[in-house]
């Protein structure tokens, strides 16, 4: 069965002050798009760079999924370095994932501007950062669901199926 990452970063969540819906709200979109049998490493670390690097290594190297989807920690705020540790642990960034993310939440979201959510992959794992609003994780990964599947394809992971709920993907022919 395949395995696919969840990491919520956040300093409260991971200290119990309050509930990660975040993460949650990740799981809710692979289970209504994704036909293919999976499970998930769910994670749950702190704002703090190593702790990310950590989960991130982890799921990418010792666990194997083809796709992991972080949320929370893209901000400008001092403690917001999700991004730093993403490109730390990744062999390529991917700008044009972030691209099409920022200008889809943008349009409802003007704020959306200070986001600075990154893609990249790490041997056979897409990692994408989203930001840590649940209402942003399904608006960001339907931006660039189209290409998702075949990246994942092209990196080396398995054929995702999808399900009729997921939004249209491509493959070149």
């Amino acid at each position: 069965m395949l395995t696919l990452g969840i990491v919520t970063i956040s300093d409260r969540a991971s200290t119990g002050v309050y509930e990660d819906k975040s993460g949650p709200a990740i799981r809710e979109v692979y289970t209504r798009w994704l036909a293919t049998p999976w499970t998930e490493a769910y994670r749950l670390v702190p704002d703090e760079q190593p702790a990310i690097e950590a989960a991130l290594r982890e799921l990418a190297d010792e666990l194997r999924c083809p796709l992991i989807v972080t949320t929370g920690g893209t901000g400008p705020a001092p403690r917001d370095v999700t991004p730093e540790a993403t490109v730390a642990v990744c062999d390529r960034m991917l700008p044009g994932f972030s691209e099409q993310m920022r200008a889809e939440s943008v349009k409802t979201v003007p704020t959306a501007i200070l986001s600075r959510q990154v893609v990249g992959t790490r041997g056979a794992s897409l990692i994408i950062n989203l930001p840590g609003k649940p209402k942003a994780i399904e608006e960001c990964l339907r931006a660039v669901w189209a290409a998702v599947p075949y990246c994942v394809e092209l990196i080396g992971g398995p054929t995702l199926s999808m399900t009729d709920a997921a939004p249209r993907h491509h493959r070149p022919s």
